[in-house]
């Protein structure tokens, strides 16, 4: 996948280091967030974003259907819509997927 994989252990993470993880600029970031209902980012008093390990997974979701699948922004919003529960189950597979990739590579070498 596009984004790096990074253990999600803080409870909150500004808007540099999620960009961070999926390799995009901060821009991006924010125009998920206007664009996608479900990405709600906290915001501190100096108006900075602050994602929760639950708004990190969503753009999991979405950077998965956007760039891995080839869905538009409207058809990456209606199939959230209309899959809620599926989706998570299987982005929970693709990252344990992903993980276990990176121990055999680890492994091998």
């Amino acid at each position: 996948m596009a984004y790096k994989e990074k253990e999600i252990t803080r409870l909150y993470y500004p808007i540099g280091e999620v960009a961070e993880m999926f390799e995009v600029n901060t821009s991006m970031i924010r125009f998920y967030e206007k664009e996608f209902s479900v990405l709600q980012p906290k915001k501190n008093a100096k108006g900075n974003r602050l994602f929760r390990p639950e708004d990190i997974e969503h753009l999991k979701v979405i950077f998965h259907l956007i760039k891995d699948k080839g869905y538009t922004l409207q058809g990456a919003k209606e199939y959230l819509k209309s899959n809620k529960n599926e989706i998570h189950e299987q982005q929970k597979i693709i990252d344990s997927l992903e993980k276990l990739k990176s121990f055999m590579v680890d492994l091998s070498a």
